[in-house]
């Protein structure tokens, strides 16, 4: 265990003078080591005897990690001795070791101790997945343009005699370690240079027969004998990471290292802590254990031990942190665990008699310069002190006038001092909730500089250290990272979206955190300030030292991390792991209250009217909201958009006559992006906005807005902007646009975000005019443009600069998001849905702060902060944001079909959000006589009416593909340049996309016939016939040119080749006479799961009718067959199909949902570090170099990465099989309706039980879990879909009278809750028929939300005596409860349901 370090100037020099005479004596006989003594040059422990040599290289040695007493007696527990004797057993045996154990320091920092007392070198890697076998043997650089060969710390180790700790095993790809085996067993190694190490005995057996210069030109490197090597990892059975390769592990031996003892702790906290009561030190000690010590089945992440003596150090600077505070700097369990989880850790709290009462508020905190020539900052927190080194770096007063001393504020800014001064602190907080603006005030308080770097998923670790570049004269040499330069400068690095870093990548983060040392990339190493001092006592001059390699790590150096919080009921989001935890003292920070954003609010924009309360006040419900659809929708108005949408109302305000565009009930439709929300969700966003008192009272009438240009000044509708002159009039867009009322509109609102300084988010369905808009609207501004389209192979490097290679030097050129920023231009960035969600993150701090560093090392800071920027770091390239800057972002809605990334679930809160909508019927109207002036307005009004429907559908959920103005627009188009047309000829432009989707394209006909529009021909497939009445001079058909001679089953290809033609196999394609699918002549459709060649619809119906006769007997033989295959009676398959044939529709809906969800969950993800694939360009300089692992290709995720199994959803669908479904079912036919939505959900999910799994139990007067599908044995045949319906149907026939609904409804949602899935939901079904049985509408409610936010309740009621059912309906929470008298539309609401919740 690292104790506190008190240590004498001089103790390693005391220690090397008296290492013959000295016996270190014990301080506590219970505790510490009685007969570890060091003589003669060697050191003995118990009863193990180890001779010392005096190291090469003394720098090299680990220092200060072993206390020392007064007298320069050691001091090591008992625990510690006992591995100490271990290792040094295992050394005398030339073995290399293997410590396991819980994350944390405890592992590393006793190897170092070991080294520390054996007086051996050290060369250190910490292993991540980005590890590669250049980074552990030899790494070629380019120095005169030469490649030249350096060796890697395994070499080093090896030739010199060094220890070689590798740190993080788990964490390295599983091929890559194993390339030490040879090493490790016979200290044998090829190197990449030709050379070649060998074991000593080996070397020292030819030097007896050669001389040294014969094996040196042999290229014979001799292994030292004092070479060892250290492996530190983590248990993969209970922590996430690769499992051994079996041959490695063979070659270690094992020890397990687990925490210290309570007795050894705590004298370690009581040294460290002396003003600290000894009870609460024992409670801090007791805490921790315990949550060690919990049963797995809680599933607790790991307690922190080693932090304690942080917080203990808080505790003993400020008597008033109680233990409960303490306990949450190192363990947030409130933002981070399950509710079952917490109520565990409250009754642990509870049993050692810990008080979790809130602190006394801090009235107030005062910051001053303890002298004029110090940078020591003294915080007078209330009556306690707390001094922490800061910087020289002045803060311009415009950057801390929005901070608002609020007392919550005020609280959260000193816990973040008290722990700042022990260490590094991480804010996690949800987004939007003030954490960089409490992070920029203590900064600002501490005059302290700032080097932020933004993380995200992709990020490798070198990334996070240093990265390769090529200078002028092409060599290649390593460049700083920010974190880095932070550490040297003794700055503050902030490390924004730390839960976006992938956890290996966070391993390079824990020597640096823990014991403040890091090995660089290019073989310097980083040491603490005490550390590095105590090297400067032995003799050593500084510049000695950088010859060495070895430079300071500044005192002042601190790290800030900023995250949001993880998702406990989800793996893939609990980014804040065992070892996470280890890393950083934590601060919480909740959202603000009411009172305290009003006062926020007032303070900062005193001339906002009512309607902000309102605002306010629908974001305070959906964060007190129990239930979990609502909770989920708060983030959406955080404390940040708030501010965003106060400062709108303020510069526009809503009651102003002049501009009425920004109601309340707008601005709430835009920022939460409501038009494209699934139907549940907006249901009850809708309901709480009517709660809160926010009504939509603005038509769309009135005067219609126009656009003008008088001089220099620009005007849309009320809102003016003066024109600049550009000298990039060739960016400036120039579209065709048409000024139709709704666009105007939109282009004023658009316009008044862009002068109060607002980047634009617009989000749409495709075909609505997004690009068009924002075109138009720079080209009024007369604004450039720089264009970025983004896709699925979109990098964070590829996104900020172009690297290319000239020369033999890699030159980055600015990408267009650099050259906006730099001239001021407006980028435009669009399908930022097609983006991954981890690369266009990057993007948050440059829209928010105006900062961002780019991957070639330059700094863009906001505007105004770039000669202080270039003062801090002159070396450094800066980049200021032009004043006129701004990011126009343009995506695609949501989910399905468009199964794009949510950008602006991301990233929406940082920018003005428009939803881009179809247009209104009158300006659809107008902007299609602009297209077609000719065609009859009559024409344009039918088709805006009829596809009008079809949107509404679409949003609905009744059709999957959501029909735009852009498909009327051709339509309107054609119709202009040929009038003639007929509508069933050019209809088919549109719909041919779902002519194979007969269910969808039935629908959609179906529509348009209603409206007037003739396609009669095309909805019923008459079109061949209506072109031969047409004879025109030139047609081009696919014919095959082979006649059909009689219908057959073809031969079986035991290959299953895929065939096309040849009338010779069953299950072919665009052939003719066998079972197959697109071609013309077969009995019947056979699909072999290959790709379809379709025949024309023409070619097919061109078969002589007794051809067709006897394909349609054919087909009758083998219906029979099947039928016999799954023992059904024709009969029964008949009855059966009455219960399907209705859902037909929604059943195929819902499967081309789930299709379209389970390939985008298959998507294949970057592999690096191949060696061949498409060229990667962040690995260009490796590249030059030689390696061979520059590649990248796509590929299945390494299922060793996380362990994280996806789960499937869970369905239960609870049906009433009660006597009044029986009974009245020849009134309202409830029943069969309700038998026809248990056949869509059997029929629908067939195929995809790994993505839902679903069982079926009914209710009624005799039971309520009466089993008819048993979870994971869906039916799979007909047969068996139409026995579990007969059996409902004969259930509600014959049971007893009675209601069980609200205790099936209880026990359903239980135990799911039971069962381990992520994302589960009851859906019941009931006739509404309470009152007759006394139960209480408010029971049921109760029932249905008890399972949030694991398990989602809802209920439908299918039928009603009276109104019944709407009564209780008012009664349900909002988005769970549906009142369904229109038997009919049961399988649509289902459908809802199952595509809001599920998918």
């Amino acid at each position: 265990m690292l104790f506190p370090l008190r240590i004498l100037t001089n103790s390693k020099q005391l220690f090397m003078q008296n290492v013959r005479t000295t016996k270190f004596l014990p301080i506590y006989a219970k505790l510490y080591a009685t007969n570890t003594r060091v003589a003669d040059g060697n050191i003995t422990i118990g009863d193990v005897t180890c001779d010392l040599k005096a190291p090469a290289n003394p720098e090299l040695v680990p220092q200060k990690y072993i206390q020392y007493g007064e007298d320069g007696t050691l001091q090591l527990t008992q625990s510690a001795l006992h591995h100490l004797r271990w290792m040094l057993q295992k050394d005398s045996l030339k073995q290399d070791m293997f410590l396991l154990g819980q994350p944390g320091p405890l592992r590393r920092q006793l190897a170092m101790q070991f080294l520390e007392l054996t007086q051996r070198e050290l060369e250190y890697i910490a292993l991540s997945r980005d590890t590669t076998e250049s980074d552990l043997k030899q790494r070629r650089e380019i120095k005169d343009k030469a490649a030249i060969y350096y060796d890697q710390c395994a070499v080093r180790a090896a030739v010199n005699g060094r220890v070689l700790v590798l740190d993080g095993v788990e964490h390295a790809e599983r091929n890559v370690l194993p390339i030490l085996n040879n090493l490790l067993e016979n200290r044998e190694m090829h190197l990449e240079n030709g050379k070649f190490l060998m074991a000593p005995e080996r070397y020292d057996k030819l030097l007896e027969s050669y001389t040294k210069d014969q094996l040196d030109n042999w290229g014979l490197l001799r292994v030292s004998e004092d070479f060892r090597v250290v492996a530190l990892g983590l248990p993969t059975h209970k922590y996430k990471g690769t499992p051994l390769d079996p041959p490695f592990r063979s070659r270690f031996q094992s020890r397990n290292v687990s925490h210290y003892a309570f007795d050894e702790m705590l004298i370690d906290l009581q040294q460290l802590a002396p003003e600290v009561p000894l009870d609460n030190l024992k409670k801090l000690i007791s805490f921790g254990l315990g949550v060690q010590s919990a049963d797995s089945s809680i599933n607790l992440p790991d307690f922190p031990l080693d932090n304690l003596q942080l917080v203990a150090r808080i505790m003993n600077a400020n008597p008033k942190i109680s233990v409960h505070d303490a306990i949450k700097h190192v363990y947030p369990y409130q933002t981070t665990l399950k509710k079952e989880a917490i109520v565990r850790i409250k009754d642990l709290l509870t049993s050692f008699e810990i008080n979790s009462l809130p602190a006394e508020p801090i009235k107030k905190i005062n910051a001053t310069k303890v002298a004029e020539d110090s940078n020591i900052v003294q915080f007078n927190i209330d009556n306690v002190a707390i001094k922490i080194a800061g910087g020289e770096r002045l803060t311009s007063a415009e950057k801390t006038k929005n901070f608002v001393d609020l007392a919550h504020q005020r609280n959260i800014l000193a816990t973040m001092i008290q722990s700042f001064a022990v260490g590094d602190i991480c804010l996690i907080g949800q987004k939007g909730v003030g954490k960089s603006t409490l992070t920029n005030h203590l900064l600002h308080l501490l005059n302290q500089s700032v080097e932020p770097m933004v993380l995200y998923e992709d990020m490798t670790s070198r990334d996070l250290v240093q990265q390769r570049i090529t200078t002028v004269e092409g060599d290649t040499i390593w460049r700083d990272s920010p974190l880095v330069r932070a550490a040297k400068n003794g700055s503050v690095a902030i490390l924004n979206g730390i839960h976006h870093l992938h956890k290996s990548t966070a391993t390079v983060l824990q020597r640096l955190v823990h014991d403040r040392e890091l090995q660089l990339c290019d073989g310097t190493l980083l040491l603490s300030h005490d550390r590095y001092d105590a090297l400067l006592q032995q003799g050593n001059t500084k510049l000695q030292l950088a010859e060495k390699g070895i430079l300071k790590i500044h005192e002042s150096f601190r790290v800030i991390a900023l995250a949001e919080p993880p998702n406990p009921n989800s793996p893939k989001q609990n980014w804040l792991t065992p070892e996470m935890l280890s890393l950083f003292l934590f601060v919480e920070v909740r959202p603000l209250k009411q009172s305290e954003e009003f006062e926020i609010i007032n303070k900062l924009y005193s001339n906002v009217d009512d309607s902000i309360s309102k605002i306010i006040n629908l974001s305070h419900n959906l964060r007190e909201s129990t239930d979990a659809t609502l909770e989920s929708l708060a983030a959406t108005l955080s404390t940040r958009q708030l501010l965003k949408i106060a400062r709108r109302m303020a510069a526009y305000p809503s009651n102003n006559k002049t501009s009425p565009l920004n109601s309340d009930y707008d601005i709430i439709q835009n920022t939460f992006l409501a038009k494209f929300m699934p139907a549940l969700p907006r249901a009850a966003l809708e309901d709480a906005i009517q709660h809160a008192g926010i009504i939509q009272t603005r038509s769309h009438g009135g005067a219609r807005r126009t656009i003008s240009i008088a001089g220099d000044v620009l005007k849309i509708g009320d809102t003016e902007m003066k024109l600049m002159a550009t000298d990039e009039q060739t960016k400036v867009p120039s579209t065709l646009f048409y000024e139709m009322p709704q666009h105007v509109e939109l282009l004023e609102r658009l316009m008044q975000d862009f002068l109060i300084g607002d980047h634009l988010l617009l989000v749409g369905n495709q075909g609505v005019g997004k690009n068009k808009l924002i075109d138009k609207l720079l080209q009024l501004m007369n604004k450039p443009r720089e264009y970025l389209q983004l896709h699925r192979d979109t990098t964070v490097h590829s996104l900020t600069v172009q690297s290319t290679l000239r020369d033999g030097q890699v030159v980055y050129e600015d990408s267009p998001l650099v050259k906006a920023v730099k001239s001021g231009h407006i980028l435009v960035i669009d399908e930022a849905d097609k983006a991954p969600v981890n690369v266009t993150c990057i993007l948050r701090t440059l829209v928010e702060n105006g900062e961002m560093t780019l991957s070639d090392g330059r700094k863009i800071v906001a505007s105004g902060d770039g000669e202080a920027a270039r003062a801090e770091n002159a070396a450094q390239e800066i980049i200021e944001t032009h004043p006129n800057f701004r990011v126009i972002v343009l995506a695609n809605r949501p989910g399905f079909p468009f199964l794009g990334n949510d950008f602006f679930a991301s990233l929406g809160d940082v920018f003005s959000c428009h939803a881009v909508d179809n247009p209104s019927p009158d300006s659809e109207i107008y902007l299609l006589q602009q297209y077609g002036p000719s065609v009859p307005r009559k024409t344009l009004a039918t088709l805006v009416n009829a596809f009008g429907e079809l949107r509404s559908m679409a949003d609905d959920g009744l059709l999957n593909y959501p029909y735009s103005t852009r498909e009327v627009v051709n339509i309107v188009k054609h119709l202009e340049k040929f009038p003639n047309e007929p509508m069933s000829e050019l209809i088919g432009n549109v719909l041919d996309f779902d002519k194979y989707q007969p269910e969808a394209l039935e629908q959609v006909t179906q529509v348009l016939a209603k409206h007037g529009l003739h396609i009669e021909a095309y909805a019923r497939n008459e079109l061949f016939a209506l072109r031969k009445k047409k004879e025109i001079q030139l047609t081009v058909n696919r014919k095959s040119g082979l006649g059909v001679s009689g219908p057959k089953y073809g031969k079986v290809d035991p290959k299953n080749a895929p065939h096309v033609g040849g009338n010779t196999w069953a299950g072919g394609s665009g052939g003719r006479d066998t079972a197959g699918l697109g071609g013309k002549g077969g009995p019947f459709r056979l699909d072999a799961g290959h790709k379809v060649h379709q025949l024309s619809d023409e070619e097919k119906d061109d078969i002589p009718e007794e051809v067709k006769r006897a394909a349609r007997e054919m087909n009758r033989k083998a219906f029979e067959e099947k039928l016999k295959e799954i023992k059904m009676s024709a009969h029964d398959h008949k009855i059966y199909a009455q219960f399907s044939e209705p859902n037909r529709r929604q059943v195929q809906q819902l499967k081309a949902v789930l299709e379209a969800m389970q390939t985008k969950s298959k998507e294949r993800q970057w592999q690096k570090y191949q060696t061949h694939g498409e060229l990667d360009d962040t690995r260009l300089i490796e590249g030059i170099t030689g390696e061979k692992n520059i590649y990248r290709k796509r590929g299945e995720a390494n299922p060793w990465a996380d362990h994280v199994q996806e789960k499937p959803n869970r369905l239960k669908l609870v049906v009433d099989v009660s006597g009044s479904m029986y009974r009245f079912n020849s009134y309202d036919g409830r029943l069969d309706r309700e038998l026809e939505a248990v056949v869509m959900v059997m029929e629908a999910f067939e195929g995809f039980e790994k993505k839902i799994v679903y069982d079926v139990v009914g209710h009624s007067g005799e039971g309520w879990e009466i089993p008819f599908i048993n979870a994971g044995k869906a039916p799979k045949t007909d047969k068996e879909r139409f026995e579990t319906i007969r059996m409902m149907h004969a259930h509600s026939q014959f049971c007893w009278s009675g209601d069980s609904t609200v205790k099936a409804t209880k026990e359903a949602i239980n135990s799911l809750t039971e069962e381990d899935y992520d994302n589960s939901i009851v859906v019941v079904l009931s006739d509404a028929n309470l009152s007759r049985y006394g139960i209480q509408p408010r029971d049921l409610a109760k029932a249905l939300m008890n399972g949030e936010p694991k398990v989602k309740g809802h209920v439908i009621f299918i039928g009603s005596l009276a109104e019944e059912a709407e009564d209780i309906n008012i009664q349900m929470p909002a988005g769970h409860s549906y009142v369904c008298m229109d038997l009919s539309k049961l399988p649509q609401i289902l459908k809802q349901i199952f595509t809001s919740s599920l998918l």
